[in-house]
């Protein structure tokens, strides 16, 4: 698998894939994706709706647990999220960057920071993530 496909496969025919989100790293240490910031992704007064911006920041922080985490024997699942909507954004692109807080072996912590074009940060979230049995 090429390293594009890599980055690719977490996010194939899912929400992300529908919300048009793009992998641009994934390692244990950190993740980076960016979401186009349009009419597919607004709430209805034309602004980036919260949840959108929650569905980035849950889905970094996954691909980050996933990365810490034996797929063989294990995979992990949201527990809990929180999100500061600071900023609101009409158009252009918003880059989210997940880094682990705690890794330990039944949960993980992310801090997920999603700013705008110029660095600006448009929201702060935290997501816990429980390790569970694969399959």
């Amino acid at each position: 698998m090429s390293n594009n496909d890599e980055l690719k496969a977490p996010t194939r025919q899912t929400l992300a894939s529908t919300l048009d989100m793009e992998i641009i790293e994934m390692t244990r240490e950190r993740v980076v994706a960016r979401m186009p910031v349009g009419p597919k992704v607004h709430q209805p007064f034309g602004l980036l709706h919260g949840g959108a911006s929650v569905a980035l920041a849950e889905t970094v922080a996954s691909i980050g647990g996933w990365m810490n985490v034996d797929r063989e024997k294990e995979g992990v699942v949201g527990l809990e999220i929180n999100a500061n909507h600071l900023r609101g954004k009409r158009d252009g692109v918003v880059t989210a960057v997940a880094t682990p807080v705690h890794v330990g072996r039944k949960t993980h912590v992310w801090e997920i920071r999603i700013s705008d074009e110029q660095g600006k940060l448009v929201c702060l979230s935290r997501c816990t993530l429980a390790v569970v049995p694969a399959g």
